[in-house]
């Protein structure tokens, strides 16, 4: 190494940087030439003096001595590292055209691609939307630039940060016609580009309303990226989803205690992605006993909080209502939540009921045709629930309860509305429809309808029905305690009395339910008819369609 021997030995450089340095002068003799014979390149000024600005080495080019100006052969006298000129007058041109103050072509063509390279993984979709992320990521936590990180491709090279714009000088003014400046572009990019939104529901109902709004997410933005906890409804509507939601479904205190570790290792992996700021808005869907802990997550990372179908806290829990000092907006469902909570400093919207966006019910006798059923006889529905918990309660009541009505009334034909996460042992004259339960609906003068939704789905469809609710005894127990309304079913709390008879608990037998229902099925009966009545007050006030609607809506004005 003999550049490294010169430097540590006591001779110096010949090419030593310092000016008129005795190092330099003793290196050299008075005619010029080096002590070693060579002609010395730097004769022209008698040492070599290092220019204002070491520039890097470009691209590809060879590693040496960086590149030093010289002095012109026609004017020796000048000096070579920079030269002073008089600001051109009015109406003179500048010395140096417009193009001058680009950044050298050259530049940067080996890194212009680097960030068109796609991500490498073993991962599904998910992991290629995490994957995708990572420049928006990276330029909203603005950090400091480092040398040579990556960027996106370009229609050229990357140009200095103060002369991407030739003809507008560094540091004057913009005039209103003149482009934006690169901060401003990235700036008004970042605001403008497709919201990242994560849309979480634990149970069934819930994956199929959050399903439709994120169709109509999708409708309005198609360019937004949706990913989910949820289950099939959600993923056939485009979601991205991560975690399913068939492990975690739970009804009651004492059952969520089952699922509580489940539910502490969801919400720890649903935290580590707000807190690395990858979405823009976060939409939860009814489930209240995680969902208000990932909105207090959410709101913990900066991330503003939609909650759509508002926990029931009217029913049990008024003063847990500043759990929901998290959520930025709530759509609400029922018409009686919107005052309950904006009483309560929450900003709450009534958006009408998803029920209400549903197909209208078939006829009544094409209905009774799909499902193999005599048109002429009177048909008696059976509608346990949609989780597996709530069938293996209310399902051997059910059976029981139509097998005495049928020993009452041999012409009525029985129909379960099922679900494959149900078992209906020993059913026997009962028929059991595991597709759409809106037929069912559709075919039935009377039913036993499991306390909910359900009730509802049974309003719109005009049927009247007997109520019915089972639980964890000590859940119950819980729950009983706790109630803060006078009735159970929605369609009752809605009315404003009762309209359909509630049985709860040990209430629930098979021979009050047949008692209650078998007055049911004849349309011409007092019983019959006054339900009808409040029904039809019920449909009233559910308000119009458009309930996805209405939260995407919602949804885009925070995400924006």
């Amino acid at each position: 190494m003999p550049a490294a021997g010169r430097r540590c030995g006591r001779d110096a450089r010949s090419d030593d940087p310092r000016p008129g340095s005795r190092a330099g002068s003793r290196a050299r003799s008075g005619d010029g030439r080096a002590r070693h014979g060579g002609r010395d390149p730097h004769a022209a000024r008698g040492h070599r003096e290092r220019a204002p600005r070491v520039r890097q080495r470009r691209h590809r080019e060879p590693h040496g001595q960086p590149r030093v100006a010289r002095t012109h052969p026609q004017a020796p006298h000048l000096p070579a590292d920079r030269l002073l000129l008089s600001r051109p007058g009015a109406g003179e041109r500048g010395l140096l055209p417009a193009e001058a103050g680009l950044a050298n072509p050259r530049r940067d063509h080996a890194r212009a691609d680097r960030g068109a390279r796609t991500a490498r993984g073993a991962g599904g979709g998910a992991a290629q939307a995490r994957a995708r992320e990572l420049p928006a990521r990276r330029a909203r936590r603005g950090r400091r630039r480092r040398v040579g990180r990556r960027r996106g491709p370009g229609l050229g090279p990357r140009l200095p940060r103060r002369r991407r714009h030739p003809g507008v000088a560094a540091g004057s003014p913009r005039s209103p016609h003149s482009p934006r400046s690169p901060r401003s572009l990235r700036r008004h990019a970042a605001v403008s580009r497709a919201p990242r939104i994560y849309i979480s529901a634990g149970e069934p109902s819930g994956d199929a309303h959050a399903a439709a709004v994120v169709t109509a997410l999708k409708r309005r933005l198609p360019g937004a990226t949706v990913e989910a906890f949820g289950g099939p409804d959600l993923e056939a509507a485009g979601a991205a989803v991560l975690d399913r939601m068939e492990q975690f479904s739970v009804v009651g205190f004492v059952e969520a205690l089952w699922k509580l570790p489940a539910h502490l290792r969801l919400l720890r992996r649903v935290r580590l992605g707000f807190q690395a700021r990858r979405y823009d808005l976060v939409i939860l869907v009814d489930y209240p006993g995680y969902h208000l802990r990932v909105a207090a997550e959410a709101a913990a990372a900066g991330i503003p909080v939609l909650y759509y179908i508002a926990p029931q806290m009217w029913a049990w829990a008024p003063g847990r209502v500043r759990k929901l000092a998290a959520v930025r907006r709530l759509a609400v469902i029922l018409p009686f939540e919107e005052a309950f909570f904006r009483e309560r400093g929450v900003a709450a919207t009534f958006v009408g009921h998803p029920l209400k966006d549903r197909m209208p019910p078939p006829p009544r006798a094409d209905a009774r045709r799909r499902l193999g059923l005599d048109p002429a006889r009177p048909v008696l529905g059976l509608f346990p629930g949609s989780r597996a918990q709530e069938v293996k309660r209310l399902w051997p009541a059910f059976r029981d309860a139509a097998a005495r009505v049928l020993a009452a009334r041999p012409d009525v034909q029985v129909v379960v509305a099922g679900t494959p996460r149900g078992r209906y042992p020993a059913p026997g004259a009962t028929r059991l429809h595991m597709a759409d339960p809106l037929t069912v609906f559709a075919a039935a003068d009377a039913g036993l309808c499991k306390s909910g939704t359900t009730t509802l789905e049974a309003a719109l469809a005009d049927v009247p029905m007997v109520i019915a609710y089972r639980l964890n005894p000590v859940s119950f127990a819980i729950a009983i305690r706790m109630l803060q309304v006078p009735h159970v079913g929605l369609v009752n709390l809605i009315a404003g009395r009762e309209v359909s008879p509630e049985l709860l608990q040990g209430a629930v037998t098979p021979a009050a339910l047949a008692n209650a229902v078998l007055p049911l099925l004849d349309p011409d009966s007092d019983a019959a008819r006054r339900q009808r009545e409040g029904l039809g007050l019920v449909r009233q006030r559910l308000g119009p369609p458009g309930a996805a609607d209405r939260v995407a809506g919602l949804a885009l004005e925070l995400a924006g």
